[in-house]
């Protein structure tokens, strides 16, 4: 992230007397939307407002918490002096945290036993992030519904949740069940041990593992019991 992105001012427009809140990385933009704010995309801007409907004191209260959550993960935000305290708040873990956490998880894989193990997280059929996932769409197209209103997004809510998600999901199950069968290392992956090698003769020398190439990928070497395949896990 740039410094230029740590930059945010929360400010009320003197034009339209909106609390608005421009600039800032995605990770702001988040922690804007987790207060309270919604998004705006223009042409030739993007910025975040509250929503309509609010008084004073609710856009006062909602402001100033965006500004203490902003600066307790290190964004510098100028704000108005209604906006500005010396509060500040705990960062919590959030579920698309856990989500990416997955993703790490399958970044550092060196065997397919590893990735199946992260992707169960996102297939399974009682509790996976997939199938949540869906029951939070239905939930959403569910309760527009009765609120009597019309809007495009709700038929695209059903769709999602009813046909694309299916086939993400269908998709992802066969993959995981697919590597669950294969148990080999990753062939440009391998836990480093930190050993020096046995015929090693170099005092400075503090592993075996052969240097890095292109994109810090390290290159191929020679077969070791390392990147055997992975015995089955017994049943």
């Amino acid at each position: 992230m740039s410094l230029a992105d740590r930059f945010l001012f929360v400010k009320r427009d003197p034009h339209s007397e909106e609390v608005l809140a421009r600039g800032g990385h995605p990770e702001a933009h988040s922690i804007l939307q987790r207060t309270g704010f919604v998004s705006v995309v223009r042409v030739h801007e993007n910025y975040h407002r509250l929503p309509t409907g609010l008084d004073d004191a609710e856009e006062i209260r909602l402001a100033t918490r965006a500004v203490a959550r902003l600066r307790s993960v290190g964004h510098h935000v100028t704000c108005d002096d209604d906006f500005d305290s010396e509060t500040t708040e705990a960062h919590y873990p959030t579920i698309g945290d856990s989500v990416a956490e997955t993703a790490e998880r399958i970044q550092a894989a060196t065997t397919t036993d590893e990735v199946t193990d992260a992707l169960t997280e996102l297939t399974a059929p009682h509790d996976g992030v997939l199938t949540a996932l869906d029951d939070a769409l239905a939930a959403t197209a569910d309760f527009h519904q009765t609120l009597g209103t019309k809007h495009d997004s709700v038929e695209r809510l059903l769709h999602v949740a009813q046909d694309a998600l299916g086939v993400l999901t269908s998709s992802l199950g066969a993959l995981r069940n697919a590597m669950a069968d294969v148990h080999v290392h990753h062939p440009l992956r391998r836990e480093c041990s930190a050993e020096v090698g046995p015929d090693e003769r170099e005092a400075s020398a503090t592993c075996a593992c052969p240097p890095p190439g292109p994109l810090g990928i390290a290159a191929p070497g020679p077969i070791s019991p390392a990147a055997a395949p992975v015995q089955p896990r017994r049943r």
